[in-house]
């Protein structure tokens, strides 16, 4: 199997990770905001993310001759009698990422781009990040280190100021606008109207609204699959809660599944290799998506309608860009762990810093705060000159895993 050993090839790893990290949430959101049901995207997405997993395991972890301590991907499937402990640590990691995406997905729509990824992203690193320095038995520098955990916890604060102030600027816009007696929403009774190729379509009768504008607003939610007007902002920053809970988890779990530090393995096995213990760990995070989101199918959240496996089979309009997702997440995911076994993990959840990214996409692609108040900006700009300072610091502080 191919191994990064140097802190340079670790620190390229992390870097690419963030990008694609940062932009596969962007491509589920504009799905959503064409109006093809989450369900629907999140299988997709989950199909690809699996395969980029075994296509990585299949090629770069299988380059070289195995030997003992580092066995090729599949010469390791073999060995599962014992290694099985950490298969299932990897697999608990696994079960919690995909529910953290799962719930990025829904709380995307409520509290938007920016904002979900500011808080779920923060939650990560000052958590994940701290158990991970302690799992590595502390190879990255603390002085360094855990200043940039601060970083992210005053961006955590940035980004919800940011949303309160852009929430306030829309509510104003639409405040303007109904004065104007301009309505035109149609509320979450009317979305079977939209499902499935109206909506993924587009109106070719409207004129396209400006970014930013009342108009902008209201086609919006009016395409949008989950409708978000009238929804509680608590309901969303609560669920952003829960799934930046779970990327917490993640990471420590799949340090513990390549490195054993808990000694479960026994009779002189090896431990995972990254690429065996990312396969286990994209199993699961494949099987907890598609139990739940066939769940979700029949049993919708959020007032979202009903669908069917039938219908989601085939509904295509837009599947493409949900594979891509997925594939996107699947090599960021892999990069992440690659470096992180490399320069340490704690380190490594610098790619957790994903709304430098994801803002990009938002501002580009969405439209989101466009026309809003210059102390939404000052709040905008602030937060990502503090997450860039945090990348900075974070990557500063790693180290280099000694192999024994």
């Amino acid at each position: 199997m191919y191994e990064v050993e140097s802190k340079g090839g670790a620190i390229v790893c992390m870097l690419i990770a963030l990008m694609f990290l940062g932009t596969w949430p962007a491509i589920l959101n504009y799905l959503e905001r064409r109006g093809r049901l989450p369900q629907h995207n999140f299988l997709d997405y989950s199909i690809t993310n699996l395969l980029a997993a075994v296509a990585i395991a299949l090629t770069v972890g299988q380059i070289g001759e195995p030997k003992h301590d580092k066995p090729n991907f599949i010469s390791q499937l073999n060995q599962i009698e014992y290694n099985y402990p950490c298969m299932l640590i990897a697999m608990v990691g696994g079960i919690f990422l995909s529910l953290g995406n799962l719930s990025m997905q829904y709380a995307l729509a409520i509290v938007g781009l920016s904002v979900t990824e500011v808080i779920t992203s923060s939650i990560a690193v000052v958590l994940g990040t701290t158990m991970n320095y302690f799992l590595d038995d502390k190879i990255n520098k603390a002085e360094i280190l855990f200043p940039g955990v601060g970083c992210f916890l005053i961006a955590v604060c940035l980004g919800s100021l940011v949303h309160t102030s852009n929430s306030k600027d829309n509510a104003a816009k639409l405040r303007v606008k109904s004065k104007e007696g301009g309505s035109g929403i149609e509320m979450p009774n009317s979305m079977g109207k939209h499902l499935p190729n109206d909506v993924e379509k587009g109106s070719s009768q409207a004129n396209k609204a400006e970014f930013g504008s009342a108009d902008f607003l209201m086609e919006l939610e009016n395409k949008r699959a989950i409708k978000v007007f009238g929804k509680s902002v608590w309901l969303g920053i609560l669920i952003t809660f829960f799934g930046g809970g779970c990327y917490a988890i993640f990471s420590p779990a799949f340090n513990l599944a390549t490195n054993d530090q808990w000694e479960l393995i026994k009779n002189g096995a090896p431990h995972l290799v990254v690429y065996t213990a990312f396969f286990y760990f994209s199993l699961s995070f494949f099987i907890i998506a598609v139990v739940l989101n066939v769940i979700f199918l029949y049993r919708p959240v959020l007032n979202l309608p009903k669908s069917s496996l039938k219908a989601y089979l085939n509904d295509w309009e837009g599947r493409q860009w949900a594979f891509l997702a997925g594939i996107v997440c699947g090599l960021g995911n892999g990069l992440q762990f690659v470096g992180g076994q490399a320069a340490g993990y704690a380190a490594a959840d610098c790619v957790q810093a994903l709304p430098l990214v994801s803002t990009f996409w938002g501002i580009l692609v969405f439209g989101e705060y466009r026309k809003s108040s210059k102390r939404t900006y000052a709040l905008l700009i602030s937060m990502l000159l503090m997450f860039i300072v945090a990348v900075a610091v974070l990557i500063a502080s790693s180290g280099h895993r000694k192999t024994k």
